[in-house]
C-alpha cells in the first residue's frame, strides 16, 4: 500500500510539472491591443529543442508558444515520409482551416535552400536516389481533443509544427501571409 501512495505521489507532481510547463512557456497571451502597438512585421522563431515558437516583433518578443513535431529526432528534414521538421529560413505562403487539424499555416517548404541540401544529400548517398523532398509542411493545431500531445511532447505530425487549437487559432489570426518563419534545431 504504501509503495502505491509513493507512486501516486510522483506520478501526481510528475502532472504538475507538465502542466505548469505549458503555463510558463505561454507568457504573454495574445491581444489584439498588443499587436496594435507592437512595432512592424512579426516573425517567427521555431526551436526543436525547446519545443518552442516564439513569436517576435522589430522591438523583439511577444509571446512564445508550447509545439511539437513529426518525430523526437531533432535533425533536419532529408525526404519525404521521415517525419522529420526541416530547418532554414522559410515564409507562411497560405492560410486555410483544415478539416482535421483546424487552423494551417503553409509554409514554403522546400524553398531552393531545402532543394540544395535535399540534391547534396542524394548526390554523397545519405538518402536513396528515388527519394523525394516533400512538401506540404505547415503549423497547424492538434486533432480535436488531443491538445495533451502538446503537454506531454508528443511528437505525431508528419513533419509539420503543431501546437494547441486555441494557439493555432491565435496564430491564425496574428500572422499574415508572409510572415518570415525560422526553425532551428
Amino acid at each position: 500500500m504504501r509503495s502505491q501512495s509513493i507512486l501516486f505521489i510522483c506520478c501526481a507532481a510528475v502532472m504538475l510539472l507538465l502542466s505548469g510547463f505549458t503555463l510558463m512557456h505561454r507568457t504573454k497571451s495574445f491581444s489584439k491591443t498588443k499587436l496594435a502597438h507592437s512595432s512592424g512585421a512579426l516573425r517567427i522563431v521555431i526551436d526543436k529543442d525547446q519545443y518552442e515558437l516564439k513569436v517576435y516583433d522589430e522591438t523583439g518578443w511577444l509571446m512564445t508558444y508550447p509545439v511539437v513535431f513529426g518525430t523526437s529526432e531533432k535533425d533536419d528534414k532529408m525526404m519525404e515520409g521521415d517525419r522529420r521538421t526541416p530547418e532554414g529560413h522559410f515564409k507562411i505562403v497560405a492560410k486555410k482551416i483544415h478539416k482535421e487539424w483546424g487552423p494551417f499555416l503553409l509554409l514554403d517548404y522546400p524553398t531552393k535552400e531545402s532543394l540544395e541540401k535535399f540534391n547534396e544529400r542524394k548526390q554523397s548517398g545519405l538518402i536513396p536516389p528515388y527519394a523525394k523532398p516533400g512538401g506540404g509542411i505547415g503549423i497547424h493545431a492538434t486533432r480535436i481533443n488531443e491538445d495533451r500531445y502538446v503537454d506531454f511532447f508528443y511528437n505525431w505530425t508528419q513533419g509539420c509544427i503543431s501546437t494547441k487549437r486555441e494557439y493555432a487559432r491565435e496564430l491564425y489570426e496574428m500572422l499574415p501571409v508572409g510572415t518570415e518563419v525560422e526553425i532551428l534545431k
